[in-house]
């Protein structure tokens, strides 16, 4: 199948404008860029057509990459259902935010570096979900670490983008290091990282070392995929680009974590203490990150805590057992806030830059293709049935229910929640009277034909990607309750949520400010996010650059090196002024000082051999 050929295409469209783009006219960069990419999505799609007459996963092997001593670690490439569906969605919702990126980007500078690091970020998440070993897995997950700082902080004279970036790599770090013990502890106990050992000695492993390398694993996809408590840098990444947020923070990137989960699942299940954990964890960062995004006024923001709430249920789909619900709510996911971002982009185009909520107003008619493709993505985000996150949603929910009807309650309201600030952001921003602006326009057809695309998936992606059936011979069906009760209450309190902001927002449009300043104390306290970036400011970065400036800095570099070095060249300078006396530039002194000399040392060889 030549495996290789999917990463190594948008390795070449990286190689080609990151050192020849600057020459390059901009048709040409977009040439490059888009074309690799166009590539790697037919070779995809060339592998699933072979792959469907294969019954096992397809392995590739291309040489010893690491060996020494036990430790042997191969560079192979696998291939199977779940890739494949990873697959699908990184290069082919990546090929349609490359496209709309042409006309988003046309007036920025830097162009050619813009589209080489989308290209480098293709790279090496294709070889994140192609690698057929933790440490191949790694390396594909530092990548997108690296290219995810570089485009976030893609406008560098800004200070509030370096920022950013600078966030989002040091919160990554600490999950990565979570990660990475789990991988010693993996070697430790199966002797291999390769996913195929280490499946089937886990079987047999005892359940607190699977328990111990499961939450581990789960600290490197909390940073990863920004869960409760290193969810804080997803928001902050919204410096970057739109393109960036739809391509990284929405659609791919942020769910790498679920991948690695997902394929790690013959761990959670023999380690039911650490799935339980990633469920929990996963229904409180949705919970808390929608509560978040309804008082949010950024449009951007406001998705972005919404993304931060989805991950937070494709974990919970995980941790109670259905992996292909979480893996089917990645693809759901993928195209309707994916449409969402880029609808974002597309409304902040057309008001020149302006992204806040409360300066927006009237756009349906003035941006009528951006505001029908984006309610496309309204309602698949807020379950209404038959659109594509009703499928994911629920199935989710189902089976959550059947881990712990509790997490089921929250999940639900999470869902009435995630109705209510998506319908919020949709009635400031197109309905009502225009506030603040003059002249919108819509988005030329390299930006809208990509929505339209992402809108019909959003709509009817659910039904006719049917994942659950796809995977079914990697994750056999579950058992879910048979209460189609549970999907009522759901979809109604969907509705219900998208009811109130229309009651709030447009039909009594100052209800919503009366209510917040009837519950000023919650109000703030959500408004700022619960003050979660001031406590981690206020006991660990304070804490941590003033230590390291009194103990590091001014103890051990200026003190004790520093000290070191200064007192010795002060010590030698004040033998030195001593000694210099001695260059009288007088025969006769130097005469004294020879004989002097000599006799000291006849007199120090004779008492040498008198003791001996």
């Amino acid at each position: 199948m030549q495996l290789w050929l999917i990463p190594i295409l948008p390795l070449a469209g990286f190689l080609i404008n990151g050192i020849l783009g600057r020459r390059f006219s901009k048709s040409l960069v977009n040439a490059v860029a888009i074309g690799s990419v166009v590539l790697s999505f037919l070779w995809v799609l060339k592998t699933l057509l072979a792959l469907g007459a294969l019954q096992e996963p397809h392995l590739e092997h291309y040489f010893t990459w690491i060996q020494s001593g036990d430790l042997v670690v191969n560079c192979d490439f696998m291939v199977d259902r779940l890739t494949a569906v990873f697959l699908l969605v990184v290069t082919g919702v990546g090929l349609l935010i490359h496209i709309y990126a042409t006309g988003y980007m046309a007036h920025e500078g830097g162009y050619y570096r813009f589209f080489a690091y989308l290209n480098l970020f293709m790279f090496f998440m294709l070889v994140l979900v192609l690698g057929a070993s933790y440490l191949l897995l790694f390396v594909g997950w530092e990548g997108v670490g690296l290219c995810s700082y570089l485009l976030i902080g893609f406008y560098f004279d800004k200070k509030f983008a370096t920022d950013a970036g600078n966030k989002a790599f040091i919160v990554n770090r600490i999950g990565d290091f979570g990660f990475s013990l789990a991988m010693f502890l993996i070697f430790r106990n199966f002797q291999s990282l390769e996913f195929s050992q280490v499946f089937t000695k886990a079987s047999s492993a005892q359940e607190w070392v699977l328990t111990t390398i499961g939450l581990l694993l789960m600290v490197g996809a909390c940073g990863k995929s920004a869960q409760i408590p290193l969810y804080v840098w997803l928001p902050d990444a919204m410096a970057g680009p739109t393109p960036v947020s739809a391509l990284i923070h929405a659609a791919t990137m942020v769910t790498a974590g679920v991948y690695m989960t997902a394929r790690s699942n013959v761990i959670y299940n023999h380690a039911p203490g650490a799935a339980s954990v990633i469920a929990i964890i996963g229904v409180a960062t949705a919970f808390l990150a929608a509560t978040i995004g309804i008082t949010q006024n950024d449009i951007k923001k406001v998705f972005a805590y919404s993304t931060v709430s989805q991950l937070g249920y494709m974990f919970v789909g995980i941790g109670s057992g259905a992996y292909a619900a979480g893996v089917w709510h990645v693809v759901t996911h993928a195209f309707f806030k994916a449409l969402l971002f880029l609808g974002a982009g597309s409304v902040i185009h057309a008001l020149g830059g302006e992204q806040d909520l409360r300066n927006m107003g009237g756009l349906r008619k003035k941006t009528p293709i951006t505001f029908w493709t984006m309610c496309c993505a309204w309602v698949a985000i807020s379950g209404v049935p038959p659109f594509a996150g009703f499928y994911s949603k629920d199935a989710i929910l189902a089976a959550a229910y059947e881990h712990s009807p509790a997490i089921y309650w929250v999940g639900v309201i999470t869902a009435g929640i995630t109705a209510f600030y998506v319908s919020r952001a949709m009635f400031l921003a197109f309905f009502g009277e225009p506030r603040g602006h003059h002249h919108p326009h819509e988005s030329p057809p390299v930006m809208w034909i990509p929505l339209a695309i992402l809108g019909v998936l959003s709509l009817a992606g659910g039904f006719l990607f049917n994942i659950p059936e796809y995977l079914r011979d990697i994750f056999p069906p579950i058992h879910e309750a048979d209460n189609p009760a549970l999907v009522y209450i759901s979809v109604a309190i969907g509705f219900a949520g998208i009811a109130l902001a229309y009651l709030m927002y447009v039909a009594r449009p100052g209800m919503a400010d009366s209510l917040a300043n009837a519950l000023k104390a919650p109000y703030q306290l959500i408004y700022n996010k619960y003050f979660v970036d001031e406590l981690y400011d206020a006991t660990v970065v304070k804490p941590l650059v003033g230590g390291s400036r009194l103990v590091l800095w001014k103890g051990v570099d200026a003190g004790l090196i520093d000290g070191t070095v200064n007192g010795v060249g002060a010590r030698a300078r004040d033998v030195g002024s001593v000694l210099r006396l001695l260059q009288s530039g007088n025969i006769r002194s130097y005469a004294a000082w020879v004989l002097f000399g000599g006799v000291a040392l006849i007199v120090m060889m004779g008492l040498a051999g008198g003791i001996r």
